[in-house]
């Protein structure tokens, strides 16, 4: 079958050069041996994916320079050949020739996606993309936390060194048994869940459901929740109070952090189109990314829950990256359970937290649409994963000056960007430039530059 060649511009070349090389992105001559080449692929694979450009030159002062190209299709067949041997399923990559306009020869794109797998290069070692380098993986530390972060293995299938009698003689499994299972007796039914092991030892999952105090025996399993008084970057100057930590078994974790957030955003009021408004989120998307985050966090990582109520987002960041294929991009479509046993135990409850199974973010996202609230942003940071609820509307900056001159003579820069939670103030000021020339708004005549205020023009829009 004849790969599929793309035509760019120079432009556009030009443009792919000044990104770098980095995280996401590598370049290679097209005189890589295919052996070679499939350490970028095992990197890329184990890591979040990337993509691979192969027939441009690491160095050169013009991008023309820069640009290498096979001199045919054929004569790449045997770095094609390296694709297929290392995804012989066909799955995890697509490929393409590209064709710039003035330049010699074809340059071959591959897009290797994240594999929910371990992929070792041809001389047997695991790779790891991390910047723009390909680290090889080769301690039992290492490959250990691959297989974490791949969902192979999970840290909640792990011994704790604790007596069984701390999950099996305690108040949350006694009041789990009596409300859902009481016909059964605690250690024989934790035994038949592969919770109690290896001479009666409870796990990292038995103790964070079970326990009267998880935290006890796993530190940094809990939940932080801290109010910081600015829109902008959080600091310990703008830090309100002392963080408050949240403890206990994760069936009462997640109830207790939602109503603690809940009751710290109910107390913020922000400058809206109408004046000063209260604060308020959907409670379903505060409650099932507070859920998602205590379920599918690596618990094998020394690090509690974060949850970061600002004056207009919240920010709920979780240790551990995304697990096997998941991404950023396919998180809503895709399903994988890190710690697959506390998912299906905690809902054996009457009223579990995650009600519908898999779905606790495609919620989240449905609840803030419905009250016309911008998307969840879902971030993968560097060992970790936070989502933002932004308490912003979807309309658009335009719309949201316009609804505040309804209720208000006139509208400053400070003010505009404070509605809007626009940060720069030239931006402001070419929105404002565009609506004067719509004649939708009107500089305040005889006023100071230092006092410029905006009012209705004669083309204000009408309320819709």
């Amino acid at each position: 079958m004849a790969i599929e060649i793309t035509s760019i511009s120079t432009a556009q070349f030009a443009d792919l050069l000044d990104r770098g090389e980095g995280h996401f992105l590598d370049f290679k001559a097209k005189e890589v041996s295919p052996a070679k080449l499939t350490k970028s692929l095992s990197a890329f694979a184990n890591a979040d994916g990337g993509e691979l450009f192969i027939g441009v030159l690491n160095s050169g002062a013009f991008a023309a320079k820069r640009w290498s190209g096979f001199s045919d299709a054929e004569a790449a067949n045997g770095h094609i050949q390296a694709f297929e041997q290392f995804f012989p399923l066909g799955t995890y990559f697509k490929y393409q020739f590209l064709k710039c306009e003035g330049l010699p020869g074809l340059v071959l794109h591959c897009e290797v996606l994240k594999t929910p797998d371990i992929r070792a290069a041809s001389d047997g070692v695991m790779y790891l993309r991390r910047g723009a380098q390909n680290l090889p993986q080769t301690t039992e530390g290492q490959i250990s936390r691959l297989k974490f972060n791949k969902g192979i293995t999970s840290f909640e299938d792990h011994i704790v060194k604790v007596d069984v009698s701390e999950v099996t003689n305690s108040t949350p499994i006694i009041e789990f048994m009596l409300d859902n299972i009481p016909t059964a007796e605690p250690l024989p039914w934790l035994r038949k869940q592969q919770l109690v092991v290896d001479q009666d030892r409870p796990t990292v999952a038995a103790v964070l459901l079970y326990a009267d105090e998880p935290q006890a025996a796993l530190p940094k399993s809990g939940i932080k929740i801290y109010r910081y008084q600015t829109s902008g970057d959080g600091t310990r100057q703008t830090l309100v109070g002392n963080p408050i930590s949240i403890e206990g078994h994760l069936y009462a974790l997640i109830p207790k952090a939602v109503e603690s957030t809940i009751a710290i955003v109910e107390k913020l009021s922000v400058m809206g189109p109408a004046g000063l408004e209260k604060i308020s989120y959907p409670r379903e998307s505060i409650h099932e990314i507070v859920t998602n985050a205590v379920l599918h966090r690596d618990y094998s990582l020394n690090d509690d829950i974060h949850i970061r109520v600002f004056d207009n987002r919240i920010e709920v960041q979780s240790p551990g990256v995304l697990p096997a294929h998941i991404t950023v991009e396919n998180i809503l479509e895709e399903r994988f359970a890190r710690n697959q046993r506390i998912v299906r135990l905690i809902n054996k409850y009457e009223d579990p937290p995650n009600k519908d199974v898999g779905e606790g973010l495609n919620t989240a996202f449905e609840a803030m649409r419905r009250l016309k609230f911008r998307d969840p942003v879902v971030e993968q940071l560097d060992g970790s994963v936070r989502v933002t609820l932004r308490h912003e509307k979807l309309a658009s900056p335009e719309e949201i000056i316009c609804e505040f001159l309804r209720n208000h003579p006139e509208i400053n820069n400070s003010k505009a960007r404070e509605i809007t939670f626009i940060g720069s103030e030239n931006s402001v000021k070419r929105i404002f430039n565009k609506m004067i020339k719509n004649k939708m708004i009107e500089r305040i005549p005889d006023r100071p530059q230092a006092k410029t205020g905006y009012q209705k023009g004669p083309n204000f829009p009408k309320a819709r």
